[in-house]
């Protein structure tokens, strides 16, 4: 056998069940995918996309999406859209050859986002038609083409026929998707997918001649009571208009109009080719850079506006229909990128916290802007914002200098408002008085009569900078006092002690001590607090268990379940697995899961008294049933709870006649800190044992990378 014998050429043969698995793989979610759809009858030119979710048959649900742009020739079909990676449309945006009608530069450029259709279902029947052309119908049966081995064995069939649906001098694309993968569709299902169909154009600058609706037949009442966006929009204390461009200038524009009831004048400020100071890159020295042409790179202008609220108890009180609003804050909230008005999905889902929102006000509560603070839009041009890369799986831009200096930009928005905005809310803090608070008041009106004190003496001046340090302290501590886990003896400790300092202080320069004598004793009491504040820090985050948690939790827990005989059912910890992992300060979550134990334990001794005490039982385990990622569910069947969430989880706010109200508003909190959501799952929505039929809470975590 010659050595010529032992070489042989043969391409690559993928299998047939490839495309497939790469729509399975490349398309996050069934809403992706349908997000997807509409997105291509943007790049066709179309004037609207109508996505029309058929439920009338239960068991064989039907998609459908059709479009009236300039639809596909059987050329196209063939040497394109069969073609898997076809760079067509990345040839038009490196051409910047836009269409015709509505001049657009295509959003796709990697052939891959058809492959949306093959997650959605295993029967598709394409119908479209290009302008002088028949109608093409294409279908694809997924269930007879894996049964081929490979993929040039599996034509797909292909038919040419005189219009029947794009009749006359009509075009367009119609997509029908039967024998879907996910065959049960629920009223949440429905909302959130109507909110990511119509959250395709930007509600501030969507682009001209397009528009995007979804149609559930029988099922309208589903979506018919969602927010009208602008109406929430108009609610907004705090609107903040901007402009970058390419060489770095910043113009820009406040407006706080006051929520009613709060009696203060609305301001206004603004700037005019200013300099946008931006955090700077990890692993320097420096403390801030500027935006220039530079940090643009590959970005090119930037547009947009914020509109910011303000959530604290006291403003709530004072306005109408404040749970609608929360409750829209806490879905839509976030920070959205948009190109030529299209956006780019997923950053302003819940969840994604792009920017580090809602850690960076743990680290400065009285200032800082989290996700459920803000609607805002970041405008880019698809022609100038060549740095950024939308992932092949559609979630995000892909890692790169440009993303990094997009979000040092917007975090340096955000300083920008937020420095505005600090004004006013302590116009808004002194006009509320919130030293009528009975918990701030311990260490508030001490302060003002030590502040009266020092005037009355004469040194104020040498002292006020130790009682302002002592008093933005004192606030910053106090909304973040529960990061810890703190029990409610030991923050009566912190609280007390700061007032002993406080009123000890008081008495020293009432009776004439020695100013330096009295200074060293301020800055010790400033240093109290700095003491405290270490209290309050997070241990690091780690990767952990499910496993791990649960266990620890229960093993804790086990002498109170003994003396208040109640039965825990943890099916879970019967199984040889860890269940799901996360990262997350362990000691933080722990202390959550064990405050919700307790609570449950307390309610069952409500429902069941003593001579019922062989009925307490409480249920721990996990779910995989929340898109935002797997849970830690703990169940009770105590009375439940009576309480909208957002009451649920205030601070103080208890419906125990001795409770402090610390232990859902701790367990939330601590949830946040890790990225995650504590939430409140409606009858149904967790798969459960039936007795559990009181109390129903979620821990939702975030997947470990």
């Amino acid at each position: 056998m010659s050595t010529s014998d032992l070489e042989f050429n043969q391409p690559f043969r993928p299998r047939a069940r490839v495309l497939q698995l790469l729509g399975d793989e490349l398309i996050g979610s069934p809403r992706l995918a349908v997000f997807e759809l509409v997105k291509n009858a943007y790049d066709a030119d179309a004037n609207e996309s109508i996505v029309t979710l058929d439920l009338k048959d239960e068991e064989n649900p039907k998609i459908t999406v059709s479009d009236d742009g300039i639809g596909m020739s059987p050329q196209i079909i063939k040497d394109i859209w069969l073609v898997p990676g076809n760079n067509h449309r990345q040839e038009q945006r490196k051409l910047e050859i836009r269409t015709e009608k509505h001049k657009r530069l295509p959003l796709g450029e990697k052939g891959l986002g058809r492959f949306a259709v093959h997650k959605l279902g295993n029967h598709i029947t394409l119908i479209t038609r290009a302008a002088g052309e028949l109608e093409c119908v294409v279908e694809i049966n997924w269930n007879e083409i894996i049964q081929k081995p490979f993929l040039d064995e599996a034509p797909i069939s292909v038919k040419l026929r005189h219009p029947i649906v794009f009749t006359g001098n009509t075009t367009g694309t119609k997509i029908e998707i039967t024998d879907l993968r996910s065959k049960k569709w629920t009223r949440g299902d429905v909302r959130r997918l109507h909110k990511q169909i119509t959250s395709i154009c930007s509600p501030f600058e969507s682009p001209e001649g397009f528009r995007a609706e979804l149609l559930v037949p029988g099922h309208s009442d589903w979506t018919k009571d969602l927010l009208d966006p602008e109406a929430i929009l108009r609610r907004a204390p705090w609107k903040f208009t901007f402009k970058i461009k390419p060489n770095g200038s910043f113009t820009w524009d406040y407006k706080f109009q006051p929520s009613p009831g709060i009696n203060i004048e609305g301001r206004n400020n603004d700037g005019l080719d200013a300099i946008l100071l931006i955090p700077p890159l990890k692993g320097t020295t420096k403390k801030n850079e500027i935006t220039d042409a530079d940090t643009l790179s590959g970005i090119g202008e930037i547009s947009g506006e914020f509109y910011i609220y303000d959530r604290d108890r006291e403003i709530l009180k004072l306005m109408a229909d404040t749970q609608t609003l929360t409750e829209y804050l806490d879905e839509n909230g976030g920070i959205r990128i948009y190109r030529d008005g299209v956006r780019v999905y997923n950053y302003g889902e819940p969840g994604e916290d792009w920017l580090g929102l809602d850690l960076r006000r743990v680290n400065k509560p009285t200032k800082g802007i989290s996700n459920n603070l803000i609607i805002g839009a970041i405008h880019l041009s698809l022609k100038d914002s060549t740095g950024l890369v939308e992932k092949t799986n559609r979630e995000g831009f892909m890692e790169s200098s440009a993303l990094t200096n997009l979000q040092r930009v917007v975090l340096g928005l955000l300083a920008s408002v937020e420095t505005e905005r600090k004004i006013d809310k302590d116009r808004i803090r002194k006009i509320m008085d919130k030293s009528k608070d009975p918990i701030a008041a311990n260490v508030e009106r001490p302060i003002e009569e030590l502040r009266s004190a020092l005037k009355k003496y004469g040194v104020i001046d040498k002292f006020e900078p130790y009682i302002k340090k002592l008093e933005d302290d004192y606030h910053t501590m106090q909304e973040t006092l529960l990061s810890a886990g703190m029990s409610g003896l030991n923050l009566a400790v912190v609280f007390h002690e700061v007032e002993r300092g406080v009123r000890m202080l008081h008495k020293a320069i009432e009776s004439g001590a020695d100013l330096q004598s009295a200074a060293d004793q301020a800055r010790d009491l400033t240093k109290l607090l700095d003491g405290f504040s270490n209290l309050l820090k997070r241990d690091d985050q780690k990767p952990h268990s499910a496993r791990t948690l649960i266990t620890r939790a229960r093993d804790l827990t086990k002498p109170r379940f003994r003396f208040h005989e109640t039965t825990l059912n943890c099916p879970f910890l019967e199984k040889e697995e860890d269940g799901f992992k996360s990262i997350f300060a362990f000691g933080l979550v722990l202390n959550a899961l064990v405050n919700l134990i307790d609570n449950s334990i307390y309610w069952l001794q409500v429902r069941w008294p003593e001579s019922k005490a062989a009925e307490r039982k409480i249920y721990l385990g996990i779910s995989n049933e929340f898109e935002l990622g797997p849970a830690l569910i703990i169940a009770d069947n105590g009375p439940g709870f009576q309480d909208d969430p957002d009451n649920l989880v205030r601070p103080f706010f208890t419906r125990k006649p001795i409770g402090m109200g610390l232990g859902l508003y701790y367990a939330n909190l601590a949830m946040e800190l890790n990225g995650g959501i504590l939430a409140f799952p409606e009858k149904g929505e967790v798969d459960l044992p039936k007795e559990f039929d009181g109390a129903v809470i979620a821990l939702i975590f975030k997947d470990a990378k």
